[in-house]
């Protein structure tokens, strides 16, 4: 089982702990946080279901997904969180997505936590496409995605239901070459 631990200048990306799930509700209970989220928000027990079953999941072989912490490297506590999911069906490919506590929001954590979430598809799963998908109506998400080097690719129509309600999803992805060029420069 691969490990995940990386650092940015602010962040440590980390795997989940048992003792996340005060900061996870944070963002999952988080009517602000979750606005643009395919779910309505979770109650702390979902929540800690959602932990236990993200921890269990990282001791699968092979491991599928990553459902990782986002931290802050100066006192340690829950900022945010990123996962990557491998695509059964499509070969060194994998979703990605990220969120963060709306404290933090406005400071470019955004966009350290996505560079982080790159680092650990390409440099440590070896991947060649990672994308994601954000509402049109996320405007952070879309610049985090921008200034981290994915490209926009268009609309998923009527992607995301929630609440009764459709609505559309905009796709980025960014490829093993581009991520490359992007870290190298």
């Amino acid at each position: 089982m691969l490990s995940i631990s990386r650092h940015s200048q602010r962040l440590h990306l980390r795997e989940l702990r048992p003792d996340d799930v005060e900061g996870l509700f944070a963002i999952y209970g988080d009517p602000r946080a979750t606005e643009h989220m395919s779910f309505d928000p979770r109650t702390c027990q979902e929540v800690e279901g959602i932990v236990a079953r993200s921890i269990a999941s990282a001791a699968a072989d092979p491991r599928q997904e990553y459902v990782l912490a986002v931290a802050d490297t100066g006192d340690g506590r829950l900022i945010g969180f990123g996962r990557v999911a491998l695509d059964p069906h499509q070969p060194r490919a994998a979703t990605f997505g990220f969120a963060l506590n709306p404290a933090v929001w406005g400071n470019g954590f955004g966009t350290e936590t996505v560079r982080l979430l790159l680092a650990c598809a390409f440099e440590d799963l070896g991947l060649h496409r990672v994308w994601g998908a954000r509402s049109p109506l996320n405007a952070a998400s879309a610049r985090a995605m921008q200034r981290a080097g994915l490209t926009e690719e268009g609309y998923i129509r009527e992607h995301v239901q929630r609440g009764g309600q459709w609505s559309d999803s905009v796709t980025h992805s960014i490829l093993d070459h581009e991520y490359a060029a992007t870290a190298a420069g």
